[in-house]
């Protein structure tokens, strides 16, 4: 990451000049033969055609590009963040309010090229960043496509917007390619993520190796002063459920105590029982103002200096 009279320019940039984004994006192509890109591990051969636990196969397939302004106003800024959402997910969240493309299907096959015009043209709408949604499956072709982009002049920082349940060792074919983690810390409680988000069982352990590895590659998010945009860093968000089951103050303390205390950190209060929730009478309801406003104190009382708050 550079600044050049003022604009801020990805580290991507010189990646793709090295042909190393290329590179990196050609050896985990070849990795779908047995598909490990996720906590999962299926070992599918997606190449072949056959989907993987997370429902994917080789095909690139995506539900919509467009400027969007429902995230954090740090990406939204005044003409909003160019999201891409990717079909599928790695994750199956009984509660998922996007279940008509993450385990629905919802969406189109497109190439490795067609993404790349996708990114420049949320470039040329004059979107502040390119921002991936659900981008674990599918990150060989993220990095090819963004080979493409970059040498067709696409500057935006990258926005990796994940679950959280991550593996450390492809995590590291996205530094210095990924400019902002925008991060889910879901769970602190491995029962709890094996009962609503079904086969991640191990969600919390995966989750804080994945925090700190984010965090050595792009440290802590903090807004431009003359814009009040984020162009690097980690942005945590933590979505409050109810009746504590995600144990929200495990993953706030653990927040406090493992990374730098002005760590960014969305606590959210929008949860609503959708899809399968209902099947769980104990997160078939909204969360109350109480239960919102104590996991608030909670943050605050271990030290936590960069919140974003919503419910009061």
């Amino acid at each position: 990451m550079s600044k050049s009279a003022g604009k801020y320019i990805p580290s991507y940039v010189s990646l793709q000049e090295k042909d190393i984004l290329k590179e990196r994006g050609e050896v985990l192509f070849d990795e779908m033969r047995h598909c490990r890109l996720c906590p999962r591990d299926c070992e599918t051969d997606r190449l072949s055609g056959t989907r993987g636990d997370c429902r994917a196969n080789a095909d690139l397939e995506i539900s919509s590009a467009s400027p969007h302004f429902g995230e954090e106003r740090e990406l939204v800024g005044h003409n909003g963040s160019g999201t891409v959402f990717f079909t599928n997910c790695s994750m199956e969240c009984v509660f998922c309010i996007n279940y008509e493309v993450s385990q629905g299907g919802h969406g189109r096959r497109h190439r490795i090229r067609d993404l790349a015009n996708m990114m420049l043209m949320l470039q040329r709408h004059g979107c502040h960043n390119i921002n991936l949604v659900s981008p674990t499956h599918y990150m060989p072709h993220i990095l090819l496509a963004l080979d493409r982009a970059a040498a067709d002049g696409l500057r935006l920082p990258i926005v990796y917007n994940t679950s959280g349940w991550e593996k450390t060792d492809m995590l590291e074919f996205l530094d210095g390619v990924v400019d902002v983690y925008l991060t889910d810390f879901k769970y602190a409680d491995n029962d709890a993520a094996a009962t609503y988000s079904p086969g991640s069982g191990n969600y919390f352990e995966i989750a804080q190796k994945a925090l700190l590895e984010m965090n050595r590659q792009v440290g802590v998010a903090h807004a431009d002063p003359e814009t009040d945009l984020i162009s690097r860093g980690v942005m945590i968000r933590h979505l409050v459920m109810p009746g504590n089951v995600a144990r929200s103050d495990r993953v706030l303390r653990w927040i406090a105590g493992n990374l730098p205390k002005d760590t960014y950190v969305n606590i959210m209060s929008q949860y609503t029982p959708m899809f399968k929730a209902f099947e769980f009478p104990e997160i078939s309801r909204r969360i109350t103002r109480s239960e919102y406003n104590n996991t608030v104190s909670i943050a605050r009382n271990a030290g936590l200096t960069n919140l974003r708050l919503q419910m009061r």
